[in-house]
């Protein structure tokens, strides 16, 4: 996971942060790339005492402040906010509304890791557009995602062989296409998704995508 996560350190140079529960199999590796709230208190992985999820995002919710205070008008508890961080308002917000209807609520651009510790799932989440990129899939029968393929290839004994499909697209239309990545077993999480998954699946055919955002809502609006 550390291999993994340095691979990245371009893309985040403030902070490396490394977050494991062996009891579950479960690691999350960030690198953080500091803009809103630049002390310590934003870096991530993300956990409180008080919250059942460990969170990992990439990006920027540009109306957390609104989400910030419905969260306050809505809570049945005193929050004692740690940060001026979005990624702290997400997982407040994935605490009081859940997954879909939180995605449904951020304007921005990510790409999310959201790890639920009392239901021992893990949640991925993509933006609207799939600004920010997010691949999954597996390696050697674990489970395995990342920003970019590059970290994926730091795990042990990486011999995923190339996608024919993808690179038969890839020389039709000069790249490859969701969900697909020149890989095999690699998958790009589609824009407006998120998936769950736990222990018990164990191939893409088993994971089911949940759409909180369809293109046709923008088409609606035009």
């Amino acid at each position: 996971i550390k291999k993994m996560t340095l691979s990245l350190k371009h893309r985040g140079p403030d902070n490396t942060g490394i977050w494991i529960d062996r009891d579950n199999s479960i690691a999350l590796g960030h690198q953080r790339l500091s803009i809103l709230d630049l002390t310590a208190a934003g870096n991530q992985p993300m956990e409180f005492s008080d919250c059942k999820f460990v969170i990992s995002f990439n990006g920027e919710i540009y109306n957390h402040v609104e989400i910030r205070k419905e969260i306050v008008r809505n809570s049945k508890k005193k929050i004692n906010w740690s940060s001026n961080t979005d990624t702290e308002t997400l997982i407040r917000a994935f605490e009081m509304w859940g997954t879909k209807e939180t995605l449904k609520k951020c304007s921005g651009m990510f790409s999310i890791a959201l790890w639920d510790k009392s239901r021992k799932v893990l949640t991925l989440a993509r933006d609207r557009f799939g600004e920010k990129p997010l691949y999954f899939g597996w390696v050697n029968n674990n489970f395995v995602f990342a920003s970019e393929l590059k970290a994926i290839k730091k795990v042990e004994s990486f011999q995923n062989s190339i996608c024919k499909k993808a690179l038969s697209q890839y020389l039709r239309v000069n790249y490859v296409p969701s969900p697909l990545s020149i890989y095999e077993n690699i998958f790009k999480l589609l824009p407006g998704t998120f998936l769950e998954i736990n222990n018990s699946i164990k191939n893409i055919n088993q994971i089911k995508l949940n759409k909180y955002w369809p293109i046709e809502n923008l088409i609606q609006k035009v």
